[in-house]
C-alpha cells in the first residue's frame, strides 16, 4: 500500500507557510509515498451550502494558500513522492491556465503529478470566479477534452461551448507521456461515468471517526465504473484507486491506521492519503503522525 499526507494547506498548518518545504523534505525521507493539495476559495460567512451536506464552513477553511504554489514547492524540494491534487476545482480555471499549471509542475517534478478534479459544490466560490454553478458539469468535460488536446497535439487548439483555445504552438509538454494520470472524484452516477469514460482512476473517500471502514462502500461503486470502462472499449483493470481518509475532528490514529490496513486487505486500493488538517495542530505535530501512522501500518 502506497500511503500520502496532505500538505500543509488549511486551517493552523496554514499559517505555517514556510514550513512547507520542510514538511515535504521530511515526510518523504519518513517514507511517504506522496503529498496532496486541496482547492478552497471561500470559506462563506453564510454559505448557501455547507461543507458535506451540512450547514457550516470549516473553520479549518478559513485560512487556505494556494493549491499550485504548494504543489510547485513539494515538487521542487522532493525527488520520490508523487504530487497530487484532491481536488483541482477544474471548471474554475481556463484550460490553457490549467494546462500550463500542471505542465510545469510534472516537468518541475521529473513525471509525479497526479491530478485529480471535481467540481465542487460551493454556490459562493462559483460567484467569486465568475463560473455559472449549472454548466459545471460540461465545463470539466469541456476542460479534459482541451487539456487533452494540449498535452497531445502542436499546435493545439480546442473550440468548445464553453472554452475556445486559437491554435498554438505548445512545445512543452509534461514529462509523463502521454500525460500526467487523471483521477476524478465523486459518486453520483454522472461522476462515475465520467471516471469510466475517460478517467485513470477514482478518488473514493472515507471518513474514520465517523464510522468503520466498509470495503463495500468502494468494491461495488469500483465494479461498476469498471463495468462501464469495458463498455466505453477501455481495459477496466487499468483503472486505479487512491483513497481519501479523511479524518474527523477527534479521530484516533487507530482509525486512521484501521482504514488503510481495511482497505489494503479488502479492496483494490494500493493507494490511500491522509488528510492531517483535522488531527494535527502544527507542522511538527503533522509530521509526528506522520511517522506514527507509517510505522502503524506498515509494521
Amino acid at each position: 500500500m502506497q500511503i500520502g499526507f496532505t500538505l500543509p494547506q488549511m486551517g493552523p498548518l496554514a499559517h505555517q507557510p514556510e514550513e512547507v518545504a520542510r514538511f515535504a523534505r521530511e515526510a518523504e525521507t519518513l517514507g511517504a509515498d506522496s503529498l496532496w493539495v486541496g482547492d478552497r476559495l471561500l470559506a462563506p460567512v453564510d454559505p448557501t451550502v455547507g461543507y458535506a451536506g451540512g450547514d457550516l464552513i470549516p473553520e479549518a477553511f478559513h485560512s487556505v494558500l494556494d493549491p499550485f504554489a504548494l504543489m510547485t514547492v513539494a515538487a521542487t524540494v522532493t525527488e520520490r513522492v508523487r504530487i497530487g491534487s484532491n481536488i483541482l476545482v477544474a471548471p474554475w480555471y481556463a484550460p490553457a491556465l490549467l494546462a500550463r499549471s500542471l505542465t510545469t509542475i510534472d516537468r518541475i517534478s521529473g513525471g509525479r503529478l497526479m491530478p485529480g478534479f471535481g467540481m465542487g459544490w460551493s454556490p459562493e466560490e462559483y460567484q467569486a470566479v465568475g463560473i455559472p454553478m449549472g454548466e459545471r458539469g460540461a465545463r470539466l468535460d469541456e476542460c479534459l477534452d482541451a487539456l487533452e488536446e494540449l498535452w497531445s497535439a502542436n499546435p493545439a487548439g480546442y473550440q468548445g461551448r464553453h472554452w475556445q483555445i486559437p491554435q498554438t504552438y505548445a512545445d512543452i509538454k509534461p514529462a509523463q507521456a502521454p500525460r500526467p494520470p487523471l483521477y476524478l472524484a465523486g459518486f453520483a452516477p454522472a461522476a462515475m461515468q465520467r471516471v469510466a469514460q475517460r478517467a485513470d482512476g477514482w478518488l473514493p473517500v472515507h471518513v474514520p471517526g465517523a464510522g468503520q471502514f466498509d470495503p463495500t462502500s468502494v468494491n461495488e461503486p469500483m465494479r461498476s465504473i469498471r463495468a462501464r470502462a469495458k463498455e466505453f472499449g477501455r481495459d477496466p483493470a487499468a483503472l486505479r484507486m487512491v483513497l481519501r481518509v479523511y479524518p474527523a475532528s477527534g479521530a484516533s490514529l487507530d482509525q486512521v491506521v484501521d482504514t488503510i490496513m481495511r482497505a489494503g486487505r479488502d479492496t483494490d486500493v494500493d493507494h490511500a492519503f491522509v488528510d492531517m488538517m483535522n488531527i494535527a495542530a502544527s507542522v511538527d505535530d503533522s509530521l509526528d503522525k506522520v511517522e506514527r501512522i507509517l510505522k502503524a501500518v506498515r509494521n
